[in-house]
């Protein structure tokens, strides 16, 4: 029993190892924002698509701000948005 208590909690620390090394954050300034589309342009071309959960009608052009993200497919997927500090 105890062989496979080990083997589940390095499995489980796998895992939450492998899930945080793909959020990335990234600080700048909102230069766009697609309401129809979900998603905000930073002034640095970047484009984010906003999840459920973040209206774009809350954010603000030239408004500084961190994105949390990961990349899925391709594109860019924002997590959360915190107003920079």
């Amino acid at each position: 029993m105890k062989k496979k208590s080990v083997i589940a909690a390095a499995t489980i620390l796998a895992i939450a190892s492998a899930t945080g090394a793909y959020a990335k954050a990234a600080a700048g300034t909102i230069a766009s924002i697609d309401k129809k589309g979900d998603s905000i342009t930073m002034s640095d071309g970047k484009t984010f698509t906003l999840p459920e959960g973040i209206e774009a009608e809350t954010l603000k052009v030239g408004e500084k701000v961190t994105v949390t993200y990961s990349t899925n497919a391709g594109k860019l997927a924002a997590s959360s948005i915190q107003p920079a500090k």
